[in-house]
C-alpha cells in the first residue's frame, strides 16, 4: 500500500531511471515523487570543465526522460533538500547512499535537518554492487589488498538489478511549486575548445555497453591493455554518474565464462575495492595511504615546476607519455595502460609528488572519481594498498613498444612523429639528425631516474633494491 504523501527521489550519482533502487523504494512508498539535483557548490569548485559538462549533459538526458520534470537548484543541500521536502509535504527523501568523506557528511547533516520536520532520509543501494563497507574479513576488519578482496567480494555476493521500468510515478512539475522553488536551468556546458566528450545520458551508456559486448567482450582480456585499439569498455564516465549501474553490468555478464568476462569482472571489483578502501580511510583521499611514505623526498622547486607543465602538456620527448598526456587534452579520458604509464613517469622519472598528477587528473578527468583516482595514483606511487610496490617502475619506452607496437596510438595523438614508421615511433631520438625537429628530447634520462627513485624508495622502506 502506497502513502498519500510525496517523496522526493535526490538524484546524485546515480542520473538514469533503469534500475534505481532509491526510485524503486519511492515508487513502492508512493505514487508521487518530485526528481531533484541540487548543484552543491562544494562539489562545483573542484571540478574540472570537462566532467562539468559532461554531468550537464547527463542531467539534460535525464530531465528529457522525465519529461521535462527535474527540479534544479543551486546552493548547500543541507538547507535546500528540506526545504524542498517541506515545500511539498514530502514525508520521506530518497536517495542512493553516498560513501565518500565529504558526502557521507553531507548527507548525515542532511537527515538530521529532515528529521526537525518530521521527513526521513531513506539510503537504498550506493554506486557499487556492493556497498563500501560490507565486505570485510572473518574478524570484522576491512582488506588493505585487492586480491583477497576479490575473492571475498565475489563470495558475498550482489542483488539483481532494480527493475524500475514497472516504477511508475507521477512525477511532479516543478512548475507548480512556489516560485522561489521552481528550479533554474541547467548551466551551458564550460568552454572546452577542441575537446571531444562521450555522449551523455543513459541511453548513451546502454548503447554503448551493447555494443562492447557484441564486439569486444571475446577479446577484452588481452585488449585493454592495447591503446592502439578499440577494447576497453570506455564506460567509467557512466558509472561516474550512475548513467549505468555496475549492477547492470555484472548481471550482463553473469554466465559468461570466458577470460574476457572474468578479466572486466575483476576490473569493477577493483572500483569497488578504491571505494571500500576510501570509507575506512577517508584520509587516503589526500593522505598517503601508507604513511612511512610521508618521508618520501619529492622535488618540487622552479625546475619541477617547469617538467610538470611539460608532463601536462604532453612535452616530456617520451612519445607514450606524450600520446596519453595529449588524448587526455584532447578526450577528457586516457586509456588505463597509459594512465599507469604517465603516473609512473610523474613520480619515478621526474620525482614529483603523486598528487600534483592526481589533482592533473581530476581536474582533466570526464571520469574523475575521488575514490578510484586518489587510490591508482598511491598505487603506482607505492604509498597505496599494494603490498610490495616501491620497486614498481615503468620503462616508458619498452611499455610503449609492448602494448603500442606498430606504434598507432603514438602517432594518433603526437603528429609530429607520423613520419616514423613501426615501433620506431617510441624512440625518436635514435633517428639522430633525421628526428623530427618539431619533437622535444627526453626531459630525462629513465635509467638514471631510475635509480634515484630506488634510492629514494630504499630510504623509506629501508629496502635497498637495484
Amino acid at each position: 500500500m502506497t502513502s498519500e504523501d510525496p517523496a522526493v527521489l535526490w538524484f546524485r550519482r546515480d542520473l538514469r531511471l533503469g534500475d534505481h533502487a532509491a526510485l524503486h523504494d519511492a515508487a513502492e512508498r508512493t505514487d508521487t515523487v518530485l526528481a531533484l539535483y541540487v548543484l552543491d557548490e562544494k562539489l562545483l569548485a573542484p571540478s574540472g570543465a570537462p566532467r562539468l559538462a559532461f554531468m550537464y549533459g547527463c542531467l539534460r538526458a535525464l530531465d528529457e526522460q522525465l519529461g521535462g520534470r527535474l527540479l534544479v537548484l543551486t546552493g548547500d543541500p543541507v538547507t535546500i533538500v528540506p526545504r524542498v521536502a517541506e515545500a511539498i509535504g514530502a514525508a520521506s527523501v530518497h536517495i542512493s547512499a553516498d560513501t565518500g568523506p565529504y558526502g557521507h557528511r553531507r548527507d548525515r547533516d542532511v537527515a538530521d535537518a529532515l528529521r526537525e520536520r518530521g521527513a526521513e532520509l531513506v539510503e537504498t543501494g550506493s554506486p557499487y554492487a556492493i556497498t563500501p563497507g560490507r565486505v570485510t574479513k572473518g574478524d570484522g576488519d576491512p582488506y588493505r589488498v585487492f586480491t583477497p578482496f576479490y575473492r571475498a567480494w565475489k563470495e558475498h555476493g550482489y542483488p539483481s538489478p532494480a527493475d524500475t521500468k514497472k516504477s511508475t510515478v507521477d512525477w511532479i512539475d516543478p512548475a507548480t511549486l512556489p516560485a522561489k522553488l521552481r528550479g533554474e536551468r541547467i548551466p551551458d556546458d564550460p568552454d572546452l575548445g577542441e575537446m571531444r566528450l562521450p555522449e551523455p545520458g543513459e541511453k548513451a551508456a546502454l548503447k554503448l555497453w551493447r555494443d562492447f559486448l557484441d564486439e569486444y567482450l571475446t577479446d577484452y582480456d588481452g585488449d585493454r591493455d592495447r591503446p592502439d585499439r578499440p577494447g576497453t569498455t570506455r564506460i567509467s564516465p557512466y558509472l561516474r554518474w550512475g548513467c549505468v549501474h555496475p549492477r547492470t553490468l555484472l548481471a550482463d555478464l553473469a554466465g559468461r565464462t570466458g577470460s574476457g568476462a572474468e578479466s572486466l569482472r575483476g576490473e569493477i571489483a577493483w572500483r569497488e575495492f578504491h571505494a571500500d578502501v576510501l570509507w575506512h580511510w577517508p584520509k587516503a583521499a589526500r593522505k598517503n595511504f601508507d604513511t612511512r611514505f610521508d618521508a618520501m623526498k619529492h622535488d618540487t622547486g622552479k625546475e619541477a615546476q617547469r617538467l610538470f607543465e611539460a608532463w601536462c602538456d604532453g612535452r616530456t620527448g617520451y612519445p607514450i607519455v606524450d600520446a596519453g598526456m595529449r588524448q587526455l587534452l584532447a578526450e577528457g579520458w586516457m586509456h588505463n595502460r597509459v594512465r599507469m604509464v604517465v603516473a609512473s613517469f610523474l613520480v619515478k622519472d621526474l620525482h614529483l609528488p603523486w598528487w600534483w598528477g592526481a589533482r592533473h587528473f581530476m581536474n582533466q578527468l570526464v571520469d574523475g572519481d575521488l575514490a578510484s583516482n586518489q587510490l591508482n595514483w598511491q598505487w603506482v606511487a607505492g604509498s597505496g594498498t599494494d603490498a610490495a610496490p616501491y620497486f614498481r617502475i615503468f620503462n616508458p619506452t619498452t611499455q610503449g613498444e609492448k602494448f603500442d607496437p606498430n606504434g598507432d596510438y603514438v602517432r594518433r595523438y603526437v603528429p609530429e612523429l607520423r613520419s616514423l614508421q613501426g615501433k620506431s615511433v617510441h624512440q625518436p631520438w635514435k633517428r639522430g639528425n633525421d628526428a623530427p625537429a618539431d619533437y622535444p628530447r627526453p626531459l630525462v634520462e629513465h635509467a638514471q631516474e631510475r635509480q634515484v627513485s630506488l634510492e629514494r624508495y630504499g630510504a623509506v622502506t629501508g629496502k635497498p633494491r637495484s
